[in-house]
């Protein structure tokens, strides 16, 4: 992304977008970037979406049955995962289970290790699709397996459509810091943090929200001026690599910008933030949603062309 500093974001947001901000009672670990990341990373991807994958693509989620998200566009679309995980998880836990821990990869900051991240990396049983695949598997293997699935004429219409809506969500996953990195702290939520107008809270959550909160408005308006700020040359340069690059680069982003700047503790995990560290991780969090709205574009091009 080109580089216009922080104050172009930070001028443009007004003490009021705080108030925006739906509050959790509770972090989950494999939660990212909240509903409306996801949203805006959905809307960048279809910006950047060839005409015959876009077609493609609400085909497949114009068949979505499951009733989870409040309509079948991409935007929502890439919430669904959220969803799905959740939809059971008062009551028999089946999907909460089977899919929580798809959505990330600890790598340990004092040792990054992504084969154990990976549970092994233990390849799908034969005969078995992706979306039935072992609950021991991180965001990094369910990219590939999934992508592999969509590109796959072979693939069912159901199986399809689900590697679709499971990879417009975890693409956007692979890129929050927090979820490609840890600190022995369950990716930043055993840190809590603070700053004048914002609830004290986890620092997962901060990551997952409160910075994406302050970009502006809604989902749409963000989208626009986040596309707005992706030159050609970004577009490039960020339409390649694979998941595991991509969670190596968040896991940077995350030993930089996300526990590299934290200011010493105010009290046992407890972390005051300054204005620097916010206007920072906005800025941060501007470009991991950009590269992951771009990427999610160059992965279904790819797949569905």
């Amino acid at each position: 992304m080109r580089s216009t500093g922080p104050g172009s974001f930070i001028a443009a947001v007004t003490s009021g977008l705080i108030c925006l901000a739906s509050w959790l009672a509770a972090t989950d670990h494999a939660s990212a970037w909240g509903d409306q990341g996801h949203e805006i990373i959905g809307l960048i991807a279809d910006h950047y979406l060839d005409p015959a994958a876009r077609d493609k693509v609400d085909g497949l989620l114009s068949g979505d049955r499951s009733g989870l998200t409040p309509s079948k566009d991409i935007a929502r679309e890439a919430t669904w995962a959220d969803k799905y995980r959740d939809s059971d998880r008062g009551t028999s836990r089946k999907h909460y289970l089977h899919t929580h821990d798809w959505h990330f990869v600890d790598l340990e900051l004092d040792g990054p290790d992504l084969a154990a991240a990976c549970f092994g990396r233990r390849p799908l049983p034969p005969g078995t699709v992706a979306s039935n695949g072992p609950a021991q598997a991180c965001v990094v293997d369910k990219i590939d397996q999934f992508t592999t699935e969509l590109a796959s004429p072979a693939t069912g219409t159901s199986e399809r459509r689900k590697a679709l809506q499971f990879l417009l969500h975890f693409v956007g996953d692979v890129h929050q810091p927090l979820h490609a990195s840890d600190d022995h702290d369950m990716g930043g939520n055993d840190k809590t943090v603070s700053v004048r107008g914002i609830p004290t809270n986890t620092l997962h959550h901060y990551w997952d929200t409160e910075f994406v909160i302050r970009l502006g408005a809604n989902p749409s308006s963000i989208a626009r001026l986040l596309i707005g700020r992706i030159s050609e040359e970004d577009r490039r340069k960020w339409s390649s690599g694979t998941a595991g690059e991509w969670a190596s680069e968040s896991f940077h982003v995350a030993g930089q910008h996300a526990y590299g700047l934290l200011p010493a503790s105010s009290s046992p995990g407890h972390y005051k933030l300054s204005t620097p560290y916010v206007n920072d991780a906005t800025e941060a969090t501007a470009e991991q949603l950009s590269k992951a709205g771009v990427r999610l574009a160059f992965i279904l091009n790819q797949a569905l062309r």
